[in-house]
């Protein structure tokens, strides 16, 4: 199979679709590969390793679209790139469908098989592909947040740890997953004062034998949320619906009670935010301020830490990848129900259900698109 690897063209995206080890590992299944020139400079990637490991360097993005069978990204394609997809191009990456409607109509007009990352599941019905980036911006959430917390950031000037005779800044965690726990585990590292909620009664009690008593653990109610956010220093929104938006926990009236200079960071904004008051921002501008409240809403958080998260990626990624290039996507999508269930949209239908619901789109099932 011919597989495409374009630059990332979303506002300081520095991750990348395809290492060089994983350009070796396609080449020996007798793949074809094309790189987009410098997709990995900025991460020590340069386009003399992709050579060494048998790929081909083209000039443009339009170069690798037009030439790939299956493109390998990280990120949604970007609306200069929707005219790029052909009919039956096989798109495998982050997609976060169902609160992107205009991505998902051109994905639908082009006519694409849009495979999403974050919804490929394993045997245990987890997130393989969605894991390895959840550690990351659980871990850069806190990083974030106690940047944010700096007077010349305009937070409170707390620092999370505190200092002898100066208590530690209190910070809550909205989810109990992934991301949740990762973040969880850096505050508690740094040494401030954690509670995190979840609805999950088996999880919590997990939490509580793992890490009580330095972690408080609560179950998730509008009523708790609002009572532990009025003396948050640091509020990190953590939820996940596999393929659907985020349910808002916080409301605008909650975050109007919050402390003047208190931060929220929302992970959850790929999916819409678990925050009323959250809308998308970049590392460019990563922050903006409603009622005092610093947000921190950046859509791509793991590229502050792109090497660490690109490596990671593709080690998740690569298994599926060959098994799509090895035996096209019908035929891997029928021995592997993991894989299936990442089929988002194909050939202008909508065969994740979630999305369907969210969007207002007839569902096709995977297995209707397949036969």
């Amino acid at each position: 199979m011919k597989i495409g690897v374009p630059k990332e063209v979303k506002s300081s995206e520095f991750r990348v679709g395809a290492t060089p080890h994983t350009v070796k590992a396609f080449l020996a299944k007798g793949h074809e590969v094309v790189i987009q020139t410098k997709a990995g400079e900025k991460i020590g990637f340069t386009d003399e390793m992709y050579k060494e490991a048998g790929a081909k360097i083209v000039p443009t993005i339009e170069d690798v679209y037009s030439y790939a069978e299956m493109i390998i990204k990280v990120k949604e394609p970007q609306p200069e790139e929707f005219p790029l997809l052909k009919e039956g191009q096989i798109l495998f990456t982050y997609l976060h469908l169902a609160p992107d409607p205009d991505q998902t109509e051109a994905l639908l007009k082009q006519k694409v098989v849009g495979i999403a990352y974050e919804t490929v599941t394993d045997a245990y019905n987890r997130l393989p592909l969605l894991v390895p980036m959840s550690e990351v911006a659980g871990r850069v959430s806190v990083q974030a947040g106690a940047t944010a917390l700096q007077m010349i950031n305009g937070g409170r000037g707390v620092l999370l740890g505190g200092i002898p005779g100066v208590k530690p800044g209190k910070v809550v965690v909205l989810g109990g997953g992934i991301v949740g726990t990762e973040a969880m585990r850096m505050a508690l590292g740094l040494g401030a004062d954690v509670t995190i909620f979840d609805v999950s009664f088996p999880r919590l009690r997990q939490l509580n034998e793992q890490y009580a008593p330095a972690l408080k653990t609560r179950y998730s109610t509008p009523a708790a949320i609002e009572e532990e956010l009025l003396t948050a220093d640091l509020v990190i929104g953590a939820v996940l619906i596999p393929g659907g938006a985020a349910p808002k926990l916080v409301t605008y009236d909650m975050v109007k009670k919050m402390q003047p200079g208190s931060v929220v960071v929302d992970v959850a904004i790929d999916q819409g935010g678990c925050f009323e008051t959250s809308r998308p921002t970049t590392h460019k501008e990563p922050t903006y301020i409603v009622e005092g409240v610093v947000h921190y809403c950046v859509t791509n958080m793991p590229s502050a830490a792109a090497r660490t998260a690109t490596e990671g990626l593709t080690n998740a990624t690569l298994p599926f990848a060959l098994k799509l290039a090895n035996l096209g996507y019908k035929k891997a999508m029928k021995e592997n129900v993991h894989l299936k269930m990442g089929l988002n949209v194909c050939l202008g239908k909508v065969t994740n259900e979630p999305v369907a619901k969210d969007l207002g789109y007839d569902y096709v099932s995977p297995d209707e698109m397949l036969k």
